[in-house]
């Protein structure tokens, strides 16, 4: 087994965010996969969406236009 794939992800969310549970999402970048991860950053026990990172791209790119 990679090491790498049975570590925790590490997860980021904005710094526009704040630590007051405001309406945050977190994202961790998987390389080995080629994967976005997205969860919810006031419930992490719920399982994220895995995105490609295309789609992650399109998407931060439409927020920014």
């Amino acid at each position: 087994m990679n090491p790498d794939m049975s570590a925790e992800p590490a997860w980021f969310k904005s710094s526009y965010s704040n630590d007051s549970g405001g309406a945050c999402v977190e994202v961790s970048l998987a390389a080995a996969d080629a994967l976005v991860r997205v969860r919810d950053s006031k419930d992490i026990a719920i399982p994220g969406l895995n995105v490609s990172e295309a789609a992650w791209t399109a998407f931060t790119a439409d927020l920014s236009s």
